[in-house]
C-alpha cells in the first residue's frame, strides 16, 4: 500500500523534481485514459463501461456515468473526435492524498451530441474549443485517478 510521503517532526517534506515529474506524468496518463474511456462509453451509450472505473473515481465517476445515462435515456449519444492538449499546472505531493491539477484546452468542434437513431445533432448542444480542468489524486493502492473535473465552455481557448 502506497502512503503519502511524510517528514519527521516539523521538518518540511522534501520531494525531488523527479518525484513531481513522475506524479505529473502518471496524472496525465490517467487523464488521457479518462478521456479515451469517456469517449468509448459515450459512443456505446454505456454508463457502466468498465474502462471508466480504471481511470476515474468519485465524485467524477458518478457524474460521468449519470451524464451518459441521461443522454441514453433521451436517445442521444456522443460521436466524433475530441482533441485534447493537457498540461500539469500544479503538483502537491504533500497533500493528503497527493494531487495533481491539470488544465486542458479541449477541442470538441468534431465531438457532438447526436440522436442515436439518425445521428442528427441535438439542438442546443455545442462543441467548440474550451478550457477544462481536472484533479488527479493518488490513491492508497498507488494508482492516480481523476476524481474531479469541469468543462468551462464559457472560457474559450
Amino acid at each position: 500500500m502506497t502512503q503519502p510521503l511524510t517528514g519527521g517532526g516539523n521538518a518540511p517534506v522534501a520531494h525531488s523534481v523527479a518525484d513531481e515529474e513522475a506524479a505529473g506524468k502518471a496524472a496525465l496518463a490517467a487523464y488521457s485514459g479518462y478521456l479515451e474511456a469517456s469517449r468509448a462509453a459515450n459512443a456505446r451509450s454505456d454508463p457502466g463501461h468498465p474502462a471508466l472505473a480504471r481511470f476515474l473515481a468519485d465524485p467524477l465517476l458518478t457524474k460521468v456515468q449519470v451524464t451518459i445515462r441521461e443522454a441514453k435515456e433521451h436517445g442521444a449519444m456522443r460521436t466524433g473526435t475530441l482533441l485534447s492538449d493537457p498540461t500539469v499546472v500544479s503538483v502537491d505531493l504533500t497533500a493528503d492524498p497527493p494531487t495533481v491539477q491539470i488544465q486542458d484546452c479541449l477541442d470538441a468542434t468534431r465531438y457532438r451530441l447526436v440522436y442515436a437513431k439518425n445521428h442528427r445533432v441535438v439542438p442546443g448542444s455545442r462543441g467548440g474549443r474550451y478550457l477544462a480542468t481536472a484533479t488527479a489524486t493518488r490513491y492508497p493502492d498507488g494508482r492516480w485517478l481523476i476524481n474531479a473535473g469541469a468543462a468551462h465552455q464559457d472560457q474559450p481557448c
